[in-house]
């Protein structure tokens, strides 16, 4: 009998989709992201906004000047005064992992400071976890995050017309469909509201995730299945995409970011897909966020293009 695929069984499925059984580099990685986190959160450059009305529904948004004083690119502002989004700063919204359970902002803010430095105002997006909600619910507060960004980050100094996005892991599903959104039908949005995204280790297709030790938390129907698989749903889109897993990781997490590649592109959409040798699932994010290497560089000038 044949779950998934080429899977027969329960444990090689769930071997393939746990990244915690990986090398101990990627896990002592992972067990940093906390401390580096708050120790970037003792700057006076961020403060804590809602985006939607549920407790949940709240980012951590870091600037590159001090978060309640006066802004200095364009021009001093007042302290907490109107923000002109002309000529404003872009815009990066980071959405974390930790397969929709578990993990938080606070343990990823870590990601911003390279992009600050940059320029970038940066959003580090939490979102409400199953099995509190479903991964629809998680979906839509997304959504709601990135058209509240449209509409209220030139309050903030930020240019609405210069939002990119990324996400690791389960925050690569959440870059998948907002990818898939149709911003002007749904939202009365621009449908290039999102000019890029990258997509770390994403997972685009979750159909195997009912027959893993995910399951119990996820609480899965195949309809939500369906409604929540960007490979289901790509559509001509003005977003270009870079989906990307590390060379360590199982080859289930290299065929959801290559399969979703080759959707995204047969729809007529720009994107690129890569394998990065040497790294794990975890590596791979410290890359990211690294002004040394070669990769964060590579990201910034994709979401700078076009």
């Amino acid at each position: 009998m044949t779950l998934y695929r080429q899977f027969t069984d329960q444990e090689s499925l769930d071997q393939a989709y746990n990244p915690s059984l990986g090398e101990p580099r990627g896990l002592a990685a992972l067990a940093r992201w906390p401390s580096r986190s708050a120790a970037l959160r003792k700057s006076g450059r961020w403060r804590r906004v809602a985006y939607g009305p549920t407790c949940a529904e709240r980012m951590n948004l870091h600037f590159p000047w001090e978060a309640n004083g006066p802004r200095e690119a364009n021009g001093p502002r007042e302290a907490n005064g109107p923000r002109e989004a002309e000529g404003g700063a872009p815009v990066h919204l980071f959405i974390h992992g930790g397969y929709w359970r578990s993990l938080c902002a606070d343990d990823h803010d870590f990601v911003a400071a390279a992009f600050v430095d940059a320029g970038h105002i940066v959003g580090i997006l939490d979102y409400a976890l199953c099995p509190s909600v479903t991964i629809d619910e998680i979906v839509r507060q997304v959504r709601a995050a990135i058209a509240w960004t449209w509409h209220h980050i030139g309050e903030e100094g930020g240019d609405p017309a210069r939002i990119t996005v990324s996400g690791h892991s389960a925050g690569g599903h959440l870059v998948g469909m907002a990818a898939v959104t149709d911003w002007s039908g749904q939202y009365d949005l621009p449908a290039d509201t999102l000019k890029a995204g990258v997509a770390i280790s994403g997972l685009f297709d979750l159909a195997p995730f009912p027959y893993t030790y995910l399951q119990p938390k996820l609480q899965l129907g195949w309809d939500q299945v369906r409604r929540n698989s960007p490979i289901l749903h790509a559509r001509h889109a003005p977003t270009r995409l870079w989906m990307v897993a590390g060379g360590a990781e199982s080859g289930e997490f290299h065929r959801q970011s290559t399969s979703f590649h080759d959707v995204w592109r047969q729809a007529g959409n720009a994107g690129r897909c890569e394998i990065a040798d040497g790294h794990d699932h975890f590596t791979i994010l410290d890359a990211f966020a690294d002004p040394r290497d070669r990769f964060h560089h590579r990201v910034l000038e994709f979401l700078a293009c076009g």
